[in-house]
């Protein structure tokens, strides 16, 4: 029995493996490609140079791999690449990457997003991510494995998000969002760390307590950022469990541009 409902238009060229299944009314273009258990609802468009790994489940009326809302956009051969087993609920945008960057917009493994979530061209989604209704990216924003997004959070261009950071309901960014922080507001300021989030993922005491005195050096000490990342880098010799989160946070604030900053 063939999985692709009769009202469905796959195109000849588009590359599906055996196993997925399409919905009803859904149009497929002829440079995508998708694997192995992945699932597509009704009424969606997959289109352009659109690669979808295995045991997506995607949900109906969705518009995946439509050419990036950039004026500067010429028709070059940019892509959209997502993962494996992550869900798109209803009504998202994801558009392809973009020539003014890697060409890519990239979505990783395991992710959770929900309805009305907007990536715009060269987004990098790391992997585990929750997106909660309404998230909204604009174009060339970097999130990190395990970040979540409030509800209606906006994100402004080039904006990064580091691993574990959370941001509230509306919250609106327009700097770097470090890793481990939870912001809150418009524009998003800093409230606390995901110290929560952290021990359900599995981290020892040891770990939580050194990022609570990071967050101490980015945020409560009044010390510049440069002072901030001497102090930080310090905690590595009294508590050696932390050293890939003391260098994980360290990658990230070196690569802070000085125009944008980070969420204070």
């Amino acid at each position: 029995m063939s999985l692709i409902h009769p009202t469905a238009l796959v195109d000849p060229l588009a590359e599906l493996d055996s196993s997925v299944a399409v919905g009803p009314y859904t149009v497929i273009g002829p440079d995508v490609r998708i694997g192995a258990g992945t699932t597509v609802g009704a009424h969606c468009v997959i289109e352009g140079r659109t690669t979808i790994g295995r045991d997506n489940r995607i949900f109906q009326f969705n518009s995946l791999g439509a050419i990036p809302q950039d004026k500067k956009y010429a028709g070059e051969p940019c892509e959209l690449v997502i993962g494996d087993r992550n869900t798109v609920r209803e009504f998202c945008t994801f558009n392809i990457g973009s020539p003014g960057d890697q060409g890519v917009t990239r979505v990783g493994d395991d992710n959770w997003i929900m309805a009305y979530v907007h990536l715009a061209h060269d987004c990098q989604v790391g992997n585990h991510t929750i997106f909660a209704n309404n998230s909204q990216l604009a174009g060339h924003v970097h999130v990190g494995d395990w970040v979540i997004l409030g509800g209606f959070t906006v994100v402004h261009q080039f904006v990064r998000l580091g691993a574990h950071s959370m941001t509230a309901m509306c919250a609106l960014l327009f700097a770097d969002l470090p890793p481990f922080v939870m912001c809150q507001g418009q524009p998003a300021a800093a409230r606390s760390m995901n110290y929560e989030g952290l021990r359900r993922r599995g981290f020892s005491a040891e770990r939580v307590a050194a990022v609570k005195a990071m967050h101490k050096a980015l945020y409560r000490d009044d010390l510049t950022l440069d002072q901030s990342r001497e102090r930080i880098a310090s905690l590595v010799e009294n508590t050696p469990d932390s050293a890939p989160d003391v260098a994980m946070m360290l990658d990230f604030l070196a690569s802070v541009s000085p125009q944008r900053g980070i969420v204070r």
